[in-house]
């Protein structure tokens, strides 16, 4: 046998060595599940639509610095900045099955269907101690909270914010317990899985393929075209925050009707504004430094489960994609709904070629 000269041996080695790399790198990608054959949108049998939200990676959170986000929100106290500390630090999260997401916040109008045909009672009335609204004559300063709403009270509950809604608005003054009702009842009614999103899913949906602080870009301005913020039409009934609107007008003081502004990237409406959106998780201050890679689903325990998105009275600061916000399970409010997900059903292939079966992931 001849014997290989140390060059050539050196080479196949390296050779050798770049092959296995490779074969590593290639077996350490997670299989992204891009069901074939499925449809961009469904609507289900409460009329709610559905967007089918690819698999994919993106880069989560935000670690930009209070320097720049005191430049360009000069109305916010430095304060304000530090405290965004729990959106760091950015990490790569891979979403490894597509799923479909409610195109729009769920609407007064399918919740109210829902509880007619469920029997469900909503907790604001079946706890008896109501929820929040908006009262032109209630004055924070003289209650010890200084909360910017009135209550609780039973006069307010999803039915009634304070404001006027029609049918096509998005449903408020509902808790973390309420979707969790609504999901399982859908899934029992239809037989898919519903759910509400994880906070890894919210905001990979939230971004759409971008990595600017809204999915439209950097600037706040361009919220008057795609989210229903605080702005100067909300400011009007709360001018003691005046500085902190967005400078501008879109018509809606209150909540808006469900897809009035401009889509994101994956055909989802309001994602930023209108409403407050429940997520799955339980919030965890440091989860993002020991977060898994994919699909992560928050941590296992905790007190206040995260909310998402921002809301009719939000201030551009935090209705930025990445900034995170919790209440407890049973929290209701004015400006608080939901959003839900439905599985896409997996079929897995058939065993021995003779069978199939369908699962939800």
């Amino acid at each position: 046998m001849h014997r290989l000269s140390l060059r050539c041996r050196g080479s196949l080695r390296a050779l050798l060595r770049g092959l296995s790399a490779a074969l590593y790198c290639a077996a350490a990608q997670p299989a992204l599940a891009q069901p074939a054959a499925l449809p961009a949108r469904i609507t289900n049998s409460l009329g709610m639509a559905f967007v089918l939200v690819p698999a994919g990676s993106f880069v989560m959170g935000s670690d930009e610095a209070p320097q720049t986000l005191a430049r360009d929100y000069p109305e916010m106290q430095a304060k304000r900045f530090t405290d965004l500390a729990d959106e760091a630090p950015r990490h790569r999260v891979v979403i490894t099955r597509a799923f479909y997401l409610g195109q729009h916040e769920v609407t007064v109008e399918q919740f109210r269907r829902f509880i007619e045909a469920s029997g469900y009672r909503a907790e604001s009335d079946a706890d008896g101690t109501g929820g929040y609204g908006y009262n032109p004559d209630y004055d924070a300063a003289t209650t010890t909270r200084g909360d910017a709403f009135e209550g609780r009270d039973t006069r307010y509950s999803w039915r009634n914010p304070g404001f006027a809604q029609e049918g096509n608005h998005p449903v408020v003054n509902v808790t973390w317990n309420d979707a969790q009702a609504l999901a399982a009842w859908l899934s029992a009614r239809e037989g898919h899985h519903y759910r509400l999103p994880t906070e890894a899913q919210w905001e990979y949906a939230c971004r759409a393929g971008s990595g600017t602080r809204y999915a439209h870009g950097d600037d706040p301005r361009g919220l008057l075209a795609s989210a229903n913020v605080f702005d100067e039409d909300s400011a009007a009934n709360w001018p003691r925050w005046r500085r902190q609107a967005l400078l501008g007008h879109d018509g809606y003081p209150f909540t808006a009707p469900v897809g009035r502004f401009a889509p994101n990237a994956f055909g989802l409406y309001d994602m930023s504004g209108n409403a407050w959106e429940w997520t799955a998780d339980w919030y965890g201050e440091d989860y993002y430094a020991r977060s898994p890679a994919l699909d992560p689903a928050g941590p296992t325990s905790g007190h206040v489960r995260v909310r998402r998105g921002g809301s009719w009275h939000t201030w551009p600061l935090y209705a930025r994609c990445a900034y995170r916000n919790w209440n407890t399970p049973q929290t209701r409010y004015p400006l608080v709904g939901m959003r839900l997900v439905r599985l896409v059903q997996q079929v897995q292939p058939p065993a021995g070629g003779t069978s199939s079966k369908s699962s939800s992931q």
